[in-house]
């Protein structure tokens, strides 16, 4: 048996992709005044169906972020600081959730070979 398994590397995938797309997130913030500046996002959580539906290892998956088609605004950027503030809040929530699952795993196999 592997010591990390699929479920774990599965894991460690989306908490490095949520990791990403809060660097997006904030890029796009820190551009919200920027003339012509196209929003940026990373969706990883499609990314890793797909990964899963094709028997890809999501330990070597890596994710990019892209460009978003959107209208722009009165300043000439495509970034809405409100729609990005929310984007950041639920994706931090997402992460956290992320982390609180892993540390469980981790524990529960901690306890199982005896590790507390």
């Amino acid at each position: 048996m592997a010591l990390v398994d699929s479920t774990q590397q599965l894991l460690e995938a989306a908490m490095r992709g949520s990791w990403q797309r809060q660097t997006a997130l904030t890029n796009n913030v820190a551009n919200a005044d920027t003339p012509g500046y196209q929003r940026q996002d990373v969706n990883f959580e499609s990314a890793l169906q797909s990964a899963m539906s094709t028997g890809t290892s999501p330990a070597q998956m890596e994710f990019q972020a892209e460009a978003q088609p959107a209208e722009a605004g009165p300043n000439g950027s495509a970034v809405s600081i409100d729609q990005e503030s929310a984007r950041l809040a639920e994706n931090g929530l997402d992460y956290q959730a992320l982390t609180q699952v892993l540390g469980a795993r981790n524990g529960i196999i901690r306890s199982a070979i005896g590790i507390l």
